[in-house]
C-alpha cells in the first residue's frame, strides 16, 4: 500500500477525540456547572515530524472569547470539557505567535499531502493522549457521508497521520514557524506548479511565498507554470520583483512571460532587468512563438573544429546556467564561426580526450531556420531520433538550440492538460510505521 493510502490507527488504549465532538460542547466547572462552550482548540505548532500539542481552548463565556489552559482542563471528552476549577479567567483571547487555531486554521482547509503532493481537504481532526498531553495525531481526509442532507458529524473517518501534511495556514503570526520545515525544497518545481495552478488565492499566496526564499526555484516554478496563471501572478507582484524573477528563468521562457505581462508593464519591466537576459529576451520577442526562433534557447555551448573531446566535456561541466537539455550536443564552429557540425556528448565520453572534435562530429547536421514552424521541427525530431536541433541564420551561424520539451509543451493539446495525471511514485516515509505522536504538552 503506498504511502498516501496509509490510514494511521489510534495507538491500542489512548484516548482520542474528534475536533467535531469537542466543537459547541459544554464547558463545565469543577462543580459540574456549565460556564461556557468550546469555541475552538488551541495548538501550537514545532516541526514537521511533530505532533503539535495542545495548549488550550477558546471558549465562549457570557458572549466573551476566553482563553483556557491545558493545566486547567481537567477532562477533555466527546461531548465536555471538564475544568480543573470552579472559576474561569474572563480576560479577552488573544492569540499569540506560533499558535494554531484547529477549527479556524485547519478545518475545512486544505493541506499539501506530502507524498503525492496536491492537495487535500481536512474534514475533521483527531486528537490523541500521548500521557503527557493531548496532541494533534490524525487528520480526517476522507468527505463525511451525507444523511438526508446534511453532514454526519460521526463515524466514515479516513484517519492519516499528521506528519503526512504540510499545513497551509494563513495566520501571519504562524508563518514563521511555518517556515521551519523545508519541505518545498524537496518538491520538484513541477510539482509545485501543480499545486499553485490548483490553489485558491490564498493557498497560492503562500506558497509562492515559501518559494520565494529560493530564487532559483521561484524561476524554476514560473518556468512550469501555465501562461496565463503565471500571468496573473506576476501580475500581482511590483515590476522589480518581477524583473528579477524573469532575469533567473530561461530565455524562451522570460520572452513568453513578458509578452503575457501588459503592455504598459513591458518596458518597464525590461528596462529593470540585466543587459545581457535583456537582450535575449528582445532578440527572442522578434519571431513566432511557435515559430522555432520563438521555441529556441539561446543559451548553447560550442567550440572550435580544432578543441579536443577533453576540452569540449570541460565546457559543457563549467556551462552551469545552460538549460540541461541543450547541453546534449556541443556545436562546432569553423573560424568563421559557422556552423560545421554537431557532437554528442556521449560521443565525447566515449573518444581518447586527446582526440579533435573535427574527427568526431557530424558533419551534416540537421538544422533550422528561425521561420520553421513546429511541426516540421516535431517531424524532423521524430525522423531523426533528435533530442535538440540547432536554429541557425542565412548565415549558417547558430541563434539557438530547440530542444524536445520545449516541442512537446508546444505539441500537447490543452485538454490533455486537464486530464487526470497518472499517480505519482510515492516517496518513502521516514518514521516507522506504527510509532506513535511524540509525548508532550506546552504551556503557553
Amino acid at each position: 500500500m503506498s504511502t498516501s493510502e496509509k490510514t494511521a490507527e489510534p495507538r491500542k488504549g489512548l484516548p482520542v477525540i474528534h475536533l467535531s465532538e469537542l466543537l459547541r460542547s459544554p464547558v463545565l466547572a469543577r462543580s459540574g456547572e456549565p460556564v461556557g462552550r468550546v469555541e475552538d482548540v488551541i495548538v501550537r505548532l514545532r516541526g514537521e515530524d511533530d505532533h503539535p500539542p495542545v495548549t488550550g481552548i477558546v471558549a465562549g463565556v457570557g458572549g466573551r472569547r476566553v482563553f483556557v489552559g491545558s493545566k486547567s482542563i481537567d477532562e477533555l471528552a466527546p461531548g465536555r470539557v471538564v475544568l480543573t476549577k470552579n472559576k474561569v479567567d474572563l480576560r479577552g483571547f488573544e492569540r499569540r505567535d506560533g499558535e494554531v487555531l484547529l477549527r479556524r486554521d485547519v478545518l475545512g482547509h486544505r493541506l499539501i499531502d506530502v507524498a503525492a503532493v496536491e492537495l487535500i481537504r481536512a474534514y475533521d481532526v483527531e486528537l490523541e493522549d500521548t500521557g503527557a498531553g493531548w496532541v494533534v495525531a490524525r487528520l480526517d481526509t476522507r468527505r463525511p457521508p451525507k444523511l438526508f442532507g446534511l453532514i454526519r458529524q460521526s463515524g466514515g473517518h479516513a484517519a492519516r497521520d499528521w506528519t503526512s501534511f504540510e499545513p497551509l495556514i494563513g495566520h501571519a503570526r504562524s508563518d514563521a514557524v511555518r517556515r521551519m520545515s523545508d519541505r518545498f525544497g524537496e518538491f520538484k518545481a513541477a510539482e509545485i506548479a501543480d499545486l499553485l495552478e490548483e490553489a485558491d488565492k490564498a493557498e497560492g499566496g503562500e506558497i509562492l511565498d515559501r518559494v520565494h526564499s529560493d530564487p532559483e526555484l521561484e524561476a524554476d516554478v514560473f518556468e512550469e507554470l501555465d501562461p496565463e496563471k503565471a500571468s496573473r501572478l506576476l501580475d500581482g507582484k511590483p515590476d522589480d520583483e518581477v524583473a528579477a524573477l524573469l532575469s533567473r528563468m530561461r530565455a524562451d521562457d522570460a520572452a513568453d512571460a513578458i509578452a503575457d505581462l501588459r503592455q504598459s508593464r513591458r518596458r518597464r519591466v525590461l528596462e529593470l532587468m540585466p543587459a545581457a537576459q535583456r537582450t535575449k529576451v528582445i532578440t527572442l520577442m522578434g519571431f513566432n512563438p511557435e515559430s522555432a526562433g520563438g521555441l529556441m534557447n539561446v543559451d548553447f555551448v560550442s567550440c572550435a573544429t580544432t578543441a579536443t573531446a577533453g576540452s569540449a566535456l570541460a565546457l559543457i561541466a563549467s556551462a552551469r546556467a545552460v538549460q540541461p537539455e541543450a547541453l546534449v550536443k556541443v556545436h562546432v564552429l569553423d573560424e568563421d564561426g559557422r556552423l560545421a557540425g554537431v557532437v554528442s556528448v556521449i560521443t565525447l565520453l566515449q573518444a581518447d580526450p586527446g582526440e579533435t572534435v573535427e574527427s568526431l562530429m557530424d558533419s551534416d547536421p540537421v538544422c533550422v531556420s528561425a521561420d520553421a514552424d513546429l511541426t516540421d521541427i516535431a517531424l524532423l525530431m521524430a525522423d531523426f531520433n533528435l533530442y535538440s536541433i540547432p536554429v541557425v541564420d542565412e548565415n549558417d551561424r547558430v541563434l539557438g538550440v530547440v530542444t524536445v520539451d520545449d516541442v512537446l509543451e508546444a505539441t500537447i493539446p490543452e485538454d490533455w492538460r486537464r486530464r487526470e495525471p497518472a499517480p505519482r511514485p510515492f516517496r518513502e516515509i521516514t518514521h516507522q510505521e506504527g510509532d506513535g505522536p511524540a509525548p508532550g504538552g506546552e504551556t503557553r
